[in-house]
């Protein structure tokens, strides 16, 4: 859909550290920058007879070609520029399918030309990348233009790569942080095209003719991380490696299937913006084509040692945590409308962290590692470690938490959100099992989950002083939305429960968070909404974790509560969405969205969701999508390019159930 403005526009998105974007208004304006936002120069020129315009990038003394228009959708973003003499189209197409794993992890993207000719001319495009995607630092880089023959399934092509000319793979964790290694790719199946290697000038360009008649002409622009996660000691490239020995192959490959790959990723596209469409309008349609790259890139895909999918997230713009359970949470509606296979790649690493001896707790672990490293916890770490930049490969920061002893001292409890993962975990496993209709992939976890679910019987009802995943505001003891959480959590485990077979058992639990929740509703209740945290009625937030009766059908809250708490929302918005609770006049927009789903009312919902839509068109804060913002001025507090924004789908969610079995 064609766009007035973003905050940023998503260019070509794979995984967290290929990541590239534009954060200006024009393509030209500026150079194009990772999502943390350092430079990651492309430039882009049309040369027109003995003219230069620039179309991408920063346009130093070139003169640029006047943009007309930017179109966004989940896949594609194209950019249309005009001047007297030609009209010429770019689209950048990341095709991360997610019902193909062969796609979604195929670092290869499409970046494509279209000529039209106004007037006779001769027209060539240059197409430039530097060595910002795998170089850090302005190092020693090798490579060269090379044609690489028919084989393998691939015809021909030509193409230029380039890299770092010492290799270190994963020799950098931490948060906002770009790769320092790897191999950059440019290919296109032009015999005409003109590639190169400037050692010099740290990049490589591709040079395409364009026909008399005009028309469409494109390249694959790849890189090869070399290795993508260090999953519990053993190192695991993209799951991509199943089905191509090299990046070569895979460019090739790229190349060979771009027509078909295409067509596919524009049938999600209108699949997505239709469906968003109909539902929540223009508004809706417009976050949902902004959110989805963003929230699938945020995360790599790998294979475990057994095969099995493995999608571990990183917590952008936050301490660059690796499969944290509450990022998980809020991001899981995307990937549940499109392929709970990828949710079940984000429980299992905690699972199997959680079975771990080390892991002594009776609740769930928040994370397991700091990206790219999942090999335990440094969420916490003692003082003067906390928040660094992780190089495990110096010696110089504590090793990974399943090397020491469980209570050793070294990691503080008060970090940890004992009730929040605790929840998490069951209501995304119930989820899990509620799209396939089946407990299966809970059954060799019910020992784990059972020890989960009697936490939250313990402490859930009213939580003590804890952290949820809103941590930023602090611990808070009496959390009403918290309580809720375990409400849904105590009954996504008795659905479980009865999936495999063991009704008479999950009887109790069902009788108990029925209990529960309406010994909620008389202690949350303040007249005129429900309460932030119990005993303290000026209070109130954003009950986001109440959708899940709506979901699952439970019926746990009559339809009085969800009405009363909708009116407050409407009655609290800001200019830029309901803040997330009394205390600031910040907000959360993934779980605006959450509470937009439990709107009966289809008008009402659209209230809800056209101000995030405002703020995304209108922030002066020029980042990826951010999840936590200010809504009374629009800018960023913090958090950006980050897989929560997989939350925006939950209104679809809601609406759809109807497609997944009906639970036990």
């Amino acid at each position: 859909m064609k766009i007035k403005r973003a905050a940023a526009v998503p260019l070509i998105l794979h995984d967290p550290f290929f990541s590239i974007w534009s954060d200006a208004d024009h393509l030209y304006d500026k150079d194009p920058v990772h999502w943390c936002g350092e430079r990651q120069q492309l430039r882009g020129y049309i040369r027109i007879d003995d003219g230069v315009y620039c179309f991408l990038g920063e346009k130093g003394i070139h003169e640029a070609i006047p943009q007309q228009w930017v179109d966004v959708t989940a896949t594609a973003t194209e950019y249309m520029f005009e001047n007297q003499d030609v009209r010429l189209t770019v689209r950048f197409t990341s095709p991360i399918l997610p019902d193909s794993v062969r796609l979604l992890s195929r670092p290869c993207s499409y970046v494509d030309f279209y000529v039209e000719k106004k007037t006779p001319c001769r027209a060539e495009i240059c197409f430039t990348v530097s060595s910002d995607l795998v170089s850090r630092r302005r190092e020693k880089m090798t490579g060269g233009s090379y044609r690489r023959p028919e084989g393998k399934g691939a015809s021909a092509y030509r193409y230029a790569v380039m890299g770092r000319a010492e290799q270190h793979p994963l020799s950098g964790s931490g948060d906002k942080v770009t790769a320092d290694w790897g191999y950059v790719y440019l290919a296109c199946a032009e015999e005409s095209a003109k590639l190169a290697f400037s050692m010099e000038a740290g990049e490589i360009s591709c040079c395409l003719p364009i026909p008399e008649a005009g028309g469409w002409t494109g390249l694959v622009l790849a890189v090869d991380d070399l290795v993508s996660v260090n999953y519990f000691g053993e190192w695991r490239k993209g799951a991509w490696t199943d089905c191509y020995g090299t990046i070569p192959e895979a460019v090739g490959a790229a190349l060979s299937d771009r027509e078909e790959v295409l067509e596919r990723a524009k049938k999600l596209d209108a699949d997505i913006h239709d469906r968003a469409f109909a539902l929540g309008g223009e508004a809706y349609a417009y976050l949902c084509c902004l959110s989805y790259r963003q929230a699938v890139a945020a995360h790599k895909l790998i294979r475990d040692e057994e095969g099995n999918l493995i999608f571990l997230s990183k917590e952008n713009d936050s301490n660059g945590c690796i499969g944290t359970v509450d990022v998980s949470y809020p991001s899981v509606p995307l990937f549940l409308l499109y392929n709970p296979e990828l949710v079940k790649g984000m429980l299992r690493p905690i699972f199997r962290f959680a079975s771990c001896d080390v892991w002594e707790y009776d609740f769930a672990p928040h994370d397991v590692g700091r990206y790219p490293y999942a090999w335990g916890q440094v969420y916490g770490l003692i003082e003067g470690k906390e928040g660094m930049g992780y190089e495990p490969w110096k010696d110089d920061v504590c090793p990974p938490l399943y090397s020491y002893p469980a209570g050793c001292g070294i990691y503080k409890l008060a970090y940890q959100m004992p009730v929040e993962e605790c929840g998490n975990m069951l209501i995304m496993t119930e989820a899990v099992c509620m799209a396939e209709g089946s407990g299966a992939f809970a059954q060799p976890w019910m020992e784990l989950l059972e020890k989960w679910v009697q936490y939250l019987i313990r402490y859930g009802a009213d939580p003590g002083e804890q952290l949820c995943t809103d941590d930023f505001a602090g611990h808070l003891a009496h959390n009403t939305n918290l309580s809720l959480k375990a409400i849904m959590g105590i009954k996504s485990y008795a659905r479980l429960l009865d999936r495999l077979g063991r009704g008479a058992e999950a009887e109790a639990y069902h009788k108990k968070a029925k209990d529960m929740a309406g010994d909620w509703c008389l202690r949350a209740d303040a007249g005129d909404h429900y309460m932030l945290n119990f005993g303290a009625p000026d209070t109130w937030s954003l009950k986001y974790n109440m959708v899940w009766d709506k979901i699952f059908g439970s019926g746990l809250f009559e339809d009085r509560v969800y009405e009363k708490e909708l009116a407050w929302y409407e009655k609290m918005a800001g200019a830029y969405g309901v803040p997330l609770d009394s205390r600031a006049s910040y907000t959360k927009s993934d779980w605006i969205l959450w509470c937009a789903a439990m709107a009966e009312d289809g008008e009402q919902c659209r209230r809800l969701i056209g101000p995030v839509a405002g703020y995304l068109e209108n922030s002066a804060t020029r980042v990826p999508f951010s999840d936590w913002y200010d809504t009374e001025t629009g800018n960023y507090c913090h958090f950006m390019a980050r897989s929560v924004q997989g939350g925006i789908f939950m209104p679809l969610l809601a609406q759809e159930t109807h497609r997944f079995a009906a639970a036990p």
